[in-house]
């Protein structure tokens, strides 16, 4: 868990309330006085329409089993920007319960695969049309925390002179700095988060999109758990948006976060910035540094939607596949007519058992010889012994299939 936001000395009261006002986290939104305000919309518009275009041009079959590799990279990404590094192989090893006997990267295993089970629920809607509530932002952090391994069930001091149990859903009692930012009393968290959930809830679908940037800066802001934050904030993000653009879970804003960590970090610093003069805003907080982040996260989300339709780009994901199954048919890993079968699962989404041996022109034995194999291979997989195959996304593959999507695995 991240241990990178110390705590102010503990000499104020844990419990105190100093009666902040909820007016201090104000704007809560890009407003639409704002200059900023039209550019913004027009950018939130056009996510949703590369978003949808992409979800609905995937088969069903090939989008569900896409998921569960984005799932994947997002866990990765996410923890990685938290400085946990446990790559997807790694991860999907976890899933298995292949898990590491170094005790450190087991626990790591155990966090990923914590954090994929809560974005399996999400993703399942669990959170659906509520990702902002106080509920669900506690559910989030409940389900999450109560899979960690204990020893990632504390949080430290920046000199390590005191240590505190992390409980699952509990909000936090003490004061926070994180950077430069004193958090709001522990004690106004409940009033903060209720008025969070009211500006966030029930929004039109331009807001709703905006407002997925805007809230995650607010809810860090808040900083309501006393560890875990920055992965409850991306997740109730992920939610927030699967709800306004039906995602379908194929593409995660956590990498393009990750890849411009720097930049990430930079804009949720400056949108702690207080307003500046009469241009910026009515609100406490400055407005122009909100709709900069704005900016940033929706173009982040926009490079990720384009970049993962690039790379199920069908011609383009179709080479690629059918030269790592010829690769593997010649070194006899896999048997001949392999290639076929998954070109037709790729092509179709699914396919029905029964029409294995008449694609591959052979007896049943030796398509069954065939699926079985792919099946060993972790390329194709089906939902019990009689349902139809679909396309499987192996992370020890990624680098072949899925070029850029994470780095490769070089040891460990």
């Amino acid at each position: 868990m991240e241990k990178k936001h110390p705590d102010i000395p503990p000499d104020m009261d844990a419990a105190f309330d100093r009666g902040e006002s909820v007016g201090m986290m104000e704007p809560m939104i890009v407003s639409g006085s704002s200059p900023h305000r039209a550019g913004l919309a027009d950018l939130a518009l056009e996510l949703a329409e590369e978003s949808a275009a992409f979800h609905a041009g995937l088969p069903v079959g090939a989008s569900a089993s896409l998921a569960d590799l984005v799932r994947g990279m997002n866990c990765y990404y996410s923890n990685l920007i938290e400085g946990h590094n446990t790559h997807p192989v790694d991860i999907e090893r976890a899933l298995r319960n292949d898990y590491s006997n170094d005790i450190r990267k087991r626990d790591l295993q155990l966090e990923a695969k914590a954090h994929i089970a809560v974005q399996q629920w999400i993703d399942g809607g669990g959170v659906r049309g509520r990702a902002a509530t106080v509920e669900a932002i506690r559910e989030i952090h409940r389900r999450f925390c109560s899979l960690l391994p204990p020893d990632l069930l504390w949080v430290s001091d920046a000199d390590g002179s005191r240590k505190r149990p992390v409980s699952p859903g509990e909000l936090r009692k003490d004061d926070v700095r994180v950077g430069r930012h004193v958090a709001i009393s522990p004690g106004a968290v409940p009033r903060f988060l209720s008025r969070f959930a009211e500006a966030y809830t029930g929004l039109g679908r331009v807001d709703a999109i905006l407002a997925a940037a805007s809230a995650h800066h607010r809810l860090l802001w808040i900083h309501p758990f006393p560890d875990g934050n920055g992965r409850v904030a991306r997740l109730m993000t992920h939610a927030m948006l699967s709800d306004v653009l039906d995602t379908g879970a194929v593409w995660s804003v956590a990498r393009g976060l990750a890849h411009n960590e720097a930049r990430y970090k930079a804009g949720l610093a400056a949108c702690d910035t207080g307003r500046r003069n009469d241009l910026d805003g009515r609100g406490t907080l400055s407005e122009e540094e909100l709709a900069a982040f704005t900016r940033f996260f929706l173009e982040t989300c926009l490079d990720q939607v384009r970049f993962m339709r690039g790379l199920v780009e069908p011609g383009k994901l179709r080479a690629r596949i059918l030269a790592w199954a010829e690769e593997e048919t010649r070194a006899q890993r896999l048997p001949p007519k392999a290639g076929a079968v998954l070109e037709a699962v790729l092509y179709r989404g699914n396919l029905p058992r029964a029409d294995v041996q008449t694609l591959v022109g052979s007896t049943d034995r030796h398509a069954r010889r065939i699926t079985s194999a792919l099946v060993r291979a972790g390329v194709l997989t089906a939902d019990n012994d009689r349902a139809p195959f679909r396309l499987a996304w192996p992370a020890r593959l990624a680098a072949r299939w899925m070029p850029g999507l994470f780095p490769e695995k070089t040891s460990g």
